[in-house]
C-alpha cells in the first residue's frame, strides 16, 4: 500500500470511531436549551440565547449571538412573538438560511401547545399584546412534555443516523416527566384555589395547571412598569378580595411587589421564570422543585 493510499484509507477507517458531528443547537431561552441537552445528549451541542435572569421579550442581537447564529443547525425558540424584538434581525444578519422560518432548523415551541388568552383584537394601546397569545407556555410542564415529542421528532429529522437515540431518550424522558409531575401536583395541592397578582402575565400556564387564580397584575398593562397609582388601586381592591400572594419573577425589579405586598400585608414571592433563574433551578426538573417549594413556603 503506497503513501497516498495509507493517508486516504486509514481516516475512513477511524471515521465511524471518532463519533458523529454534533447538532448545533442555539436556543432563544433556557428552558428549550435544557430540554434539548434532555433528548439530544451527546449528539447536541447547545447554547442559550438568554440567561434566566433575563427578560426574553429584551435582547440586544449581539455580534456574538449573531455568530452563534450563523453556526446553528437547529434555532429552537417559543415563538408567539416572544423573541419578536430580536429574533427576524439575529436571523437576518446571521446568513444562515437553515435556521429561516420555514426551514426544518427552525422549530418554534410555541406551535406545538394549545395558547391561552389569545386577543380578540390587537391595539398597541392595550400594552404589550401578543396576538398569538401568552407566550410563558413552558410553566405548564403539561406543555413541556408536548413541545418534548415534537422536537425530539426534529432532532431526528435533522440527524437521521440519530433516530434511534433520541426516541430512545424521549421514552426516558417523558417517564421520568410524567413521574414528576404527579409529584409536583400532589406536592400543589394546598395551592388550589389560592389568589395571587402577579407583576406580568408570566403565570397564567402555571396558574391553570395548579388550580391557582391569578386576580391581576402590577403591570398596569402588559409591558408597562407598575405605576404609583395602579399600585394603589390595587391596595384598595385587596381589601375585598382574598389574595394571598404577591408574585414577581427573579428577573423582574421587586419593588412594586415588595410595596404592594407590605402595605397589604400579603407574603411577597420571587421566583425563577426559567433554567439559571435561581441557584435551585439548575435544570427543568429543579426549576419546578424550586417553583413549588417557594408557592407552599408563602402559604404556610
Amino acid at each position: 500500500m503506497n503513501r497516498f493510499v495509507r493517508f486516504v484509507f486509514v481516516p475512513l477507517l477511524l471515521a465511524p470511531l471518532l463519533g458523529h458531528a454534533a447538532l448545533n443547537v442555539l436556543a432563544c431561552e433556557p428552558e428549550w436549551a435544557d430540554l434539548a441537552v434532555q433528548l439530544g445528549g451527546d449528539r447536541v451541542r447547545v447554547s442559550s440565547a438568554t440567561t434566566g435572569l433575563q427578560d426574553p421579550h429584551h435582547v440586544e442581537a449581539r455580534p456574538s449571538l449573531i455568530a452563534r447564529t450563523r453556526n446553528a443547525d437547529l434555532l429552537l425558540c417559543t415563538g408567539m412573538e416572544l423573541e419578536t424584538g430580536w429574533l427576524p434581525l439575529l436571523v437576518e444578519q446571521s446568513g444562515n438560511g437553515r435556521v429561516a422560518p420555514g426551514r426544518p432548523g427552525y422549530f418554534e415551541a410555541g406551535r406545538q401547545v394549545p395558547a391561552l388568552e389569545v386577543p380578540a383584537r390587537v391595539d398597541r394601546a392595550d400594552g404589550d399584546v401578543h396576538a398569538l397569545g401568552n407566550p410563558h407556555i413552558h410553566l405548564d410542564p403539561r406543555n413541556i412534555a408536548k413541545v418534548a415529542s415534537a422536537l425530539a421528532l426534529r432532532l431526528a429529522e435533522l440527524d437521521p443516523p440519530g433516530a434511534s437515540h433520541y426516541s430512545a431518550r424521549h421514552e426516558a424522558f417523558a417517564a421520568k416527566w410524567g413521574e414528576a409531575q404527579r409529584k409536583w401536583l400532589e406536592q400543589a395541592t394546598p395551592l388550589k384555589g389560592v389568589a395571587l397578582i402577579e407583576h406580568h402575565r408570566n403565570l397564567s400556564y402555571l396558574v391553570a395547571w395548579l388550580g391557582m387564580r391569578s386576580e391581576g397584575s402590577l403591570e398596569p398593562k402588559p409591558g408597562i412598569e407598575p405605576s404609583a397609582a395602579h399600585l394603589n388601586a390595587l391596595l384598595k381592591t385587596i381589601d375585598k378580595r382574598p389574595i394571598r400572594l404577591v408574585v414577581h419573577m427573579t428577573y423582574q425589579d421587586a419593588r412594586a411587589a415588595q410595596w404592594l405586598g407590605q402595605n397589604a400585608r400579603v407574603p411577597v414571592v420571587a421566583l425563577p421564570n426559567t433554567v439559571g433563574g435561581s441557584d435551585k433551578a439548575k435544570d427543568l426538573f429543579s426549576l419546578y422543585d424550586d417553583i413549588v417549594a417557594r408557592l407552599l413556603a408563602a402559604v404556610r
